[in-house]
């Protein structure tokens, strides 16, 4: 089971990735960040892409209340995707169990990444990992 440096490398091991992260999305810091980071940098970068995370998990019309659809504190949405010209932008929340405020982060190259393969990657990545 990978701890968060581990994780972050094999995600960096994805084909075309640019970036990857492991950010907590109530404060917007990354736990653990390598590769180009998208913008000025890893932190600027990780706080943004946070603030778009959190837009989408506490935003009822992408997951509704759940009271009657998933456990306690278990983020209702699974993953997202950004397109852009040039990459895929990925989020993939994890369940830890007890606050659910974590989530993987990869920025794929569009040329060189493949998009559904970078996804089940994320989530095998996000099914393993440890936080201590």
């Amino acid at each position: 089971m990978p701890g968060i440096d581990e994780c972050v490398r094999e995600a960096m091991g994805v084909p075309g990735a640019r970036s990857a992260a492991v950010i907590d999305w109530t404060s917007g810091l990354a736990l653990g960040a390598d590769g180009d980071p998208p913008g000025a940098d890893h932190e600027t970068g990780c706080a943004e892409i946070a603030e778009l995370a959190r837009l989408a998990a506490e935003n009822t019309v992408f997951a509704p209340p759940p009271a009657t659809t998933t456990p306690p504190h278990q983020v209702p949405v699974e993953d997202l995707v950004v397109t852009t010209g040039d990459g895929y932008h990925l989020v993939r929340f994890v369940d830890t169990g007890f606050d659910s405020s974590v989530f993987l982060y990869l920025w794929l190259d569009r040329g060189a990444g493949n998009l559904a393969l970078a996804r089940i990657r994320l989530r095998e990545l996000a099914g393993r990992l440890v936080l201590a």
